[in-house]
């Protein structure tokens, strides 16, 4: 698939084993990784950061390789299930942040053109994914703007 805002072609990724149970090594319970899911999302931590702690630091010393081959469950349904989610999707939040660091240094760099078509890619994304989760994810009315950003993140 070709990049969104460039002409050059995405790169190829490599795709993970394929696999239908945890390893053996790792004999996690799964209320225990849902208790610990839980725990860092109220720490404060993202979604995919609560998979790297889980896959580097573990439960009860035991690494979690794939918390959904553990649990049958996605971190994000985790979170729903008790009422730890996120106000933002993860990507939307990341985009947010990236339009508020450019916009600053838009303000201290004003003639930095190549970060002023950055900044307007970036935006271009975030009101892209606003449509997308507008009503679902997103209060009906949300719209962003910078002010809107620099409050929420």
């Amino acid at each position: 698939m070709a990049r969104m805002h460039t002409r050059r072609r995405g790169s190829s990724d490599s795709d993970k084993p394929v696999a239908d149970e945890p390893p053996e090594w790792s004999d996690v319970d799964a209320d225990a990784v849902e208790s610990r899911v839980v725990e860092l999302a109220e720490q404060g931590h993202s979604p995919s950061e609560i998979g790297l702690k889980l896959r580097d630091e573990g439960v009860q010393g035991t690494a979690v390789p794939n918390v959904q081959l553990v649990t049958e469950k996605k971190i994000t349904e985790i979170l729903a299930d008790n009422d730890a989610e996120p106000t933002l999707p993860e990507d939307l939040r990341n985009l947010m942040e990236r339009a508020v660091r450019l916009r600053e240094h838009m303000a201290a760099n004003p003639n930095d053109a190549q970060n002023k078509r950055a900044l307007q890619n970036t935006e271009a994304k975030v009101r892209r994914l606003v449509d997308y989760y507008r009503g679902d994810a997103l209060d009906e009315n949300f719209k962003y703007t910078y002010q809107n950003a620099r409050d929420i993140v």
